[in-house]
């Protein structure tokens, strides 16, 4: 069961993660989204290293450790993390 703390972590985690674009300057912001958003979904990744941006809210995102997830939201609209 998720904590309103962490059910309160999870919506800001995802909010972050809407608005994450593709200019240069916001790649950095982007991997450091990305690596709060999979750390909040209970993954391995000690941090992102590159984001590759596929669409509107579909990034794969490379950590430092090697793991490399899709994170998208889902058809109901759920921050998912997908191993690659």
């Amino acid at each position: 069961m998720i904590t309103r703390t962490r059910s309160g972590a999870l919506i800001a985690a995802a909010t972050l993660f809407f608005f994450v674009s593709s200019q240069a300057a916001d790649d950095i912001s982007a991997a450091k989204d990305l690596t709060s958003v999979i750390a909040l979904l209970g993954l391995p990744c000690e941090k992102v290293v590159s984001v590759i941006k596929k669409g509107d809210n579909d990034n794969i995102a490379t950590c430092k450790d090697g793991n490399r997830y899709r994170v998208f939201l889902n058809p109901e609209g759920r921050v998912v993390a997908e191993k690659q």
